[in-house]
């Protein structure tokens, strides 16, 4: 299978034991993994080779979990699983107040995080199927389309990863440099209002397929843009 097709996930662990035993039952499940140690590199990465779900250690060289999962929800709304040999509940809620979508104490078994992971990845395209199809779009990811109740929509790449962005996460405002960030899939020298345009475009795209007078992508004043179908 090719991997760019295949889930990606971050592995942010600095005992190098647990992080091969990790890769090496994810990668033989299908997955691709990467593996950082320490915690100040992992928001870089984050954007330049977004994962689909991040592995994250609580006790971190350089920058500990906490700070770091504070710093990709400040980005992204990629699920995180806050991993700990810490057993106090304050720390398990404070991960989760932070934007962590889960936990796993260690000592663990890799097979119970193998079937965590997949579990997750089911519910989430079960949910995502079950919103594209109630608003009617479908998203192709494969052939990198995006079609509404049957008619496909002529996008340019950057396109495609904004509307999909969009259409993945109804309801959520997004700025501008966190648009850019999450869609452009090289560093480049560009400026926030530089979104504006492609999301001007991308509204008349769409204006072509939906209902007369009908928006979906909603400007939130001195922040940036919604997504939100039923408006």
């Amino acid at each position: 299978m090719d991997n760019s097709k295949k889930e990606h996930i971050l592995i942010v662990e600095d005992e190098l034991v647990i992080a091969q035993i990790l890769t090496e039952y994810l990668n033989k499940n299908g997955f691709r993994s990467t593996h950082l140690s320490d915690g100040s590199k992992v928001i870089s990465l984050v954007k330049s080779d977004p994962p689909d779900l991040v592995l994250l250690d609580l006790m971190l060289p350089g920058k500990d979990g906490l700070e770091v999962c504070k710093e990709i929800r400040s980005i992204s709304a990629v699920p995180i699983f806050m991993v700990t040999a810490k057993v106090e509940e304050i720390d398990r809620l404070l991960g989760l107040e932070l934007g962590a979508d889960d936990y796993i104490c260690k000592p663990f078994s890799p097979r119970e995080v193998v079937a965590r992971v997949k579990a997750l990845f089911r519910r989430m395209k079960q949910s995502s199927l079950a919103e594209q199809k109630r608003q009617g779009f479908e998203v192709d990811e494969i052939q990198q389309r995006i079609s509404f109740e049957g008619n496909r929509l002529d996008l340019t790449p950057t396109e495609f990863r904004l509307l999909k962005l969009f259409v993945s996460n109804p309801g959520r405002v997004y700025s501008r440099s966190q648009l850019l960030d999450l869609c452009y899939q090289q560093e480049q020298l560009i400026v926030d209002r530089v979104i504006d345009s492609h999301i001007k475009n991308l509204r008349k795209k769409i204006a072509k397929v939906l209902p007369e007078g009908k928006e979906v992508i909603h400007a939130v004043y001195g922040i940036g843009y919604r997504y939100e179908f039923d408006s």
